[in-house]
């Protein structure tokens, strides 16, 4: 691909260069860390100004509320908005993955209501596969849409939530029909996450915050409107979706390389600075070698995108070597900072304390968007074309799986 500004990309970059140096606030040294509430709060406020400005969902229609543009176009924001201190990518999940399940399956006069709302964050969305009982098979999940008229009653639980408690609405993918294939059985919805019947439990993590939720349904009915696709076509939507998900993702995933290179310039070893000892240095060129490739892979991918293509299972690999990488480097960090990586406080830890949360939120990235071991087999089957692996369920109604539930 060419890593050069076109013209009309080289005008746009300075715009937006322009815009983000009036109106954003620049990165500073020594910012103490902010709560969930006080960081979704920001949020809500800067998505708001871009919608204002012309900059939300760049790559979106004008009529649903972006600014029409391409993936390209994206691709220059967050290089330049990555030099500031905002939350930019806050409400990626909704718009990068609920966004386009609307846009693709819920008619006309419904994108017009939701989708602009969605753009500016004054509605917030969340996505509802994973489950308990499905662990990293999404075809396997068991919460229930029975149709009465033109009324789903939904029942089950949802896990992993991220952002539920924050959401308005959210997809919900359901089995419609246990009679046949688990991947035939399935159809997609969305929700008002506020209505009755609802109920989101936050997950307290490791690292302190709350960012997954458990999410029940009792007896929620939603009306056959809400549905996205044809009933029993779930499964394509939910592929969709996770394309989307793991591009969305791929832009703001993070693989630690910047904050561990900003740390060994001004770590001292004691004999001797970081950034100096041979081990160190080696550390840091095989990690900017790995980061260096997700960037690149990833813009090789947004161009295919920008020409017209999907997001693909490329996208599997920057997850998969972002996220460990990630986990790695503040593995490392730690073992560098010796007894100072055991404090938390933000105000007397190196970097904030980024390292320490890193490592305790490494374990979510790694299962977020899908777990290693789902993206190896992506990678396997739909990028290198190896044989799939052996379904014990092939060919069975859903029905008819044996269930670790089963007394």
């Amino acid at each position: 691909m060419d890593f050069n500004d076109t013209p009309e990309q080289a005008a746009f970059r300075e715009a937006v260069r322009q815009w983000l140096n009036a109106n954003a606030r620049p990165k500073r040294e020594g910012e103490s860390r902010k709560s969930q509430v006080a960081l979704f709060d920001e949020a809500k406020v800067w998505y708001k100004k871009l919608a204002d400005a012309g900059y939300a969902c760049l790559d979106w229609p004008e009529e649903y509320g972006g600014a029409g543009l391409s993936q390209i176009h994206k691709v220059i924001w967050s290089q330049e908005v990555a030099h500031y201190a905002e939350p930019d990518g806050y409400f990626v999940i909704g718009i990068g993955n609920c966004g386009p399940a609307i846009m693709h399956f819920a008619p006309e006069e419904q994108r017009q209501a939701l989708l602009p709302r969605m753009a500016s964050a004054e509605d917030v969305w969340c996505q509802m596969f994973s489950e308990p009982s499905a662990g990293s098979d999404v075809a396997g999940l068991r919460t229930s849409a029975v149709r009465e008229g033109d009324t789903w009653t939904v029942n089950g639980q949802k896990i992993w939530t991220s952002g539920a408690q924050h959401s308005d609405y959210g997809i919900v993918l359901c089995r419609t029909d246990p009679t046949v294939s688990k991947y035939r059985g399935l159809t997609m919805f969305y929700i008002d996450m506020h209505q009755s019947g609802v109920e989101v439990r936050p997950i307290k993590q490791m690292d302190g915050d709350a960012h997954f939720n458990e999410v029940f349904f009792n007896d929620a009915k939603i009306p056959d409107a809400q549905r996205l696709g044809e009933v029993g076509e779930g499964w394509g939507a939910a592929l969709l979706v996770l394309m989307n998900e793991r591009l969305a993702i791929s832009g703001v995933q993070p693989d630690g390389f910047p904050e561990f290179l900003a740390l060994v310039k001004q770590l001292d070893l004691g004999e001797q600075p970081a950034r100096e000892h041979p081990a160190v240095r080696e550390r840091l060129a095989d990690w900017y070698c790995q980061h260096a490739g997700i960037i690149a892979s990833t813009n090789r991918m947004l161009t295919a995108v920008a020409k017209g293509g999907m997001p693909g299972a490329e996208a599997a690999l920057g997850k998969l070597v972002g996220a460990a990488m990630n986990q790695d480097i503040a593995h490392y960090a730690l073992q560098l900072m010796g007894e100072g990586g055991s404090i938390m406080e933000p105000d007397i830890a190196e970097q904030q304390a980024h390292f320490q949360r890193a490592l305790l939120f490494a374990p979510g990235i790694r299962l977020a968007g899908g777990t290693d071991e789902v993206m190896r087999n992506i990678i396997a089957e739909q990028v290198l074309g190896m044989p799939q692996e052996p379904r014990a369920d092939k060919g069975l109604a859903f029905c008819d799986i044996p269930s670790g539930n089963a007394g």
